[in-house]
């Protein structure tokens, strides 16, 4: 691709970041890079297009494009009465974060053991959401602490599930080995009626070596004697969830996502999508892509795993296909990895300018993403002179 003089051509530039974690929201990184280039490019035309990929920030990447933001009443991981941000997009799609309720980084909700961790404030969500005539549904389920395949959101939306005693059974992993039958009948009705999206990145399935327990269950603080069991009781747990509803889903790809939130989502007949790709669609990347120059996106650290359905990575696949070249610029780059990573960017570049202790560059990180905006521009300025 030729770059045009600035003499001729303003360029278009698409900013397209997802969030830096433990720093800034997408949003803000998208206008300190914007800002960076816009001092090297006085003329340039800045499009920010915040991006996600079904973790934390979704929400907000996605109400960047427009939408009404609800807060609502729903209950921690813990169970505690807690208030979460929802969304509704312009075309009437309701949008339930995970992260924003059952978070691996609320500190109150993961207070408890993982094996005392519900889903149950996602089902909150979903029926609150379901009041406000909500019938189609983006389901976020990156980083969540639960791991409970996904029963508490089932019986958030009116599950009941009962032991041999025929006592109630909390939707608590520790609990689900006690499951013997499963009560339908209380299921909120207008279920039938919603369509579900579940967003992740995620292909493993609800049980076994590559399951939720075992893959992700570790980081969430399942101990490695705990995992044989808490996997045994979730195989436990879907036969005779798949016996109730006459369906199956343990195996398919996502079930293990979200320590089996995905699991749920699909016997509820939920349709499953990258995240990166249904926030792209959202928020029309791809008509900002159209016409532009230079797309910049970025993370907090980025290295091979960015190349498996990441948001840079489907930002820059998008890029591609309009015939942008693109630029990586995150809080680090494993250095390790540029050689795979390179042949989707057209230069990957760390914001940091030497050695620094994380919780500097976290509090300098807007300052960081300005000043390496403004050297990318002037970079692209030479290139455009000569």
């Amino acid at each position: 691709m030729t770059i045009a003089s600035p003499a001729q051509h303003a360029p278009v530039v698409v900013i397209a970041p997802d969030s830096f974690k433990g720093s800034l929201s997408a949003e803000e990184v998208a206008a300190a890079i914007g800002a960076g280039i816009q001092a090297a490019l006085p003329a340039a035309q800045i499009r920010l297009c915040p991006i996600a990929d079904g973790g934390e920030g979704t929400l907000d990447a996605l109400m960047h494009a427009g939408g009404q933001r609800l807060t609502i009443d729903c209950r921690n991981a813990a169970g505690q009465a807690v208030r979460a941000p929802v969304g509704i997009l312009k075309d009437g799609s309701a949008v339930v974060e995970s992260a924003a309720i059952v978070g691996l980084t609320d500190g109150a909700g993961t207070a408890v053991p993982v094996e005392q961790r519900s889903t149950l404030g996602v089902g909150d969500a979903i029926r609150s959401l379901l009041d406000q005539g909500a019938r189609r549904f983006l389901v976020a389920l990156g980083g969540s602490s639960t791991n409970d395949g996904g029963a508490g959101l089932l019986a958030g939306l009116g599950m009941v599930f009962l032991d041999a005693a025929g006592e109630v059974v909390p939707p608590l992993p520790a609990q689900l080995h006690r499951v013997v039958r499963v009560d339908t009948s209380g299921l909120d009705a207008r279920v039938a009626e919603a369509a579900f999206v579940a967003m992740s990145d995620v292909d493993n399935p609800l049980c076994g070596a590559e399951g939720a327990t075992a893959v992700f269950g570790p980081q969430k603080g399942v101990t490695p004697p705990q995992v044989e069991q808490l996997d045994r009781s979730l195989a436990h747990f879907a036969q005779v969830l798949e016996r109730a509803l006459g369906r199956s889903a343990a195996e398919r790809p996502g079930a293990g996502a979200a320590g089996g939130l995905g699991y749920a989502l699909l016997m509820l007949g939920a349709q499953f999508r990258s995240g990166a790709e249904t926030v792209a669609d959202h928020i029309g990347l791809d008509d900002a892509l159209a016409g532009a120059d230079w797309l910049i996106t970025g993370e907090g650290r980025s290295d091979a795993q960015t190349l498996h359905g990441k948001a840079p990575f489907i930002a820059s696949q998008r890029a591609r296909r309009a015939g942008v070249p693109t630029t990586l610029l995150s809080g680090g780059i494993d250095r390790g990895s540029l050689g795979k990573l390179q042949q989707s960017f057209s230069g990957c570049f760390s914001i940091t300018f030497g050695p620094l202790p994380l919780q500097d560059a976290i509090a300098q990180a807007p300052g960081l993403l300005r000043d390496s905006g403004e050297q990318l521009a002037r970079l692209w300025l030479a290139a455009a002179k000569g």
